[in-house]
């Protein structure tokens, strides 16, 4: 399932928004090929975590590796360049366009034309042109929307959306792919269709980083979990270690109090 070096590796990450400690001293990492969770109760930190990790903010303090590089200092589409891309809570099609043109913006930072070979239209431009559309309609055929293909967008269930945000994600050539509470809003039809969707990605050696407050959801799919509580790391195992951390079971039932600073 997962190699012995991590794909992304964060050590004492840490943020902090003016005198609010959001995250502290994270130590975690996450290897090809693996599903794994980040849960905690609300205000854990796990929002802003994945924020990092996107390079949507910038850590406060720590070190972030992908391949073991240094991340830290990076520009927000660096992350994207170097295989780490996201998805979000709230689907967010491009207006106007089919399910095919959506996913084919997804591939735009794979472009190797210059600008005239675009423009005369070569035959480099043209063979790349038709390799795009090829690969547009493969991953809207991997998340079942194939029939779909050349619909508008606004034609879409929301469950549809969530799908569609995922095959434009995969159209990137992701190495990573960071997942905001996919199953909100989805049926339980839709949730197990999205389970085996996320397993055919880590299937394909693609690492997964997985936000989730449907337990059952989470649970069933991750290899490991990650939680947090209060913005430090409580737990880390297997769904069945972290489920019986007396910790864990304590921040979810709010026992655990708010430490001094």
């Amino acid at each position: 399932m997962a190699d012995a070096q991590p794909l992304l590796q964060v050590k004492g990450l840490t943020r902090r928004f003016g005198g609010l400690l959001a995250v502290s001293a994270l130590d975690m990492s996450v290897h090809r090929g693996e599903i794994l969770g980040l849960i905690g109760p609300n205000g854990a930190g796990k929002s802003t975590t994945f924020a990092m990790m996107a390079g949507a903010i910038e850590p406060t303090a720590g070190e972030m590796y992908f391949e073991g590089q240094s991340l830290n200092g990076l520009p927000t589409h660096a992350f994207a360049a170097r295989g780490i891309v996201r998805t979000f809570q709230h689907n967010k099609p491009f207006d106007s366009m089919s399910l095919q043109e959506n996913v084919m913006v997804g591939m735009h930072s794979q472009v190797p034309l210059s600008l005239w070979q675009v423009v005369l239209g070569t035959a480099k431009a043209r063979a790349f042109e038709k390799h795009v559309h090829e690969k547009a309609l493969h991953w809207i055929d991997f998340v079942g929307l194939g029939e779909y293909a050349k619909a508008d967008v606004h034609t879409l269930s929301f469950g549809q959306g969530r799908l569609l945000e995922i095959a434009r994600g995969l159209a990137a050539q992701p190495k990573l792919m960071l997942f905001d509470e996919p199953a909100a809003g989805l049926t339980a039809t839709e949730c197990l269709r999205l389970a085996d969707i996320i397993r055919g990605i880590a299937a394909q050696g693609i690492a997964v980083l997985l936000i989730e407050h449907d337990m059952a959801f989470l649970m069933a799919l991750a290899h490991r979990v990650v939680v947090l509580n209060f913005g430090g790391k409580i737990a880390e195992g297997s769904p069945a270690q972290v489920q019986a951390e007396p910790a864990v079971v304590a921040a979810y039932l709010g026992q655990l109090k708010v430490p001094h600073a």
